[in-house]
């Protein structure tokens, strides 16, 4: 099933930009809408833990995180 999504007061600017990435994106204006919709409404990937890990960058030296005064 779907909805009819109807927006009112729109800048101008907005939807002239708008019409531009649709263009640039080879859609209509109401796919692009649409494809806006979707990639703001979907939840991220989850990334497993070791993946976050791995993406960390490599900086500091190890005994920058020793515990001091205990």
């Amino acid at each position: 099933m779907t909805t009819k999504l109807i927006i009112h007061d729109v800048d101008e600017n907005l939807a002239l930009g708008l019409k531009r990435r649709a263009a640039a994106n080879g859609r209509s204006t109401e796919a692009e809408h649409r494809e806006i919709l979707k990639s703001a409404l979907q939840r991220p990937r989850r990334r497993p833990f070791l993946e976050v890990l791995a993406s960390m960058p490599d900086v500091g030296r190890d005994d920058d995180f020793e515990v001091r005064g205990a």
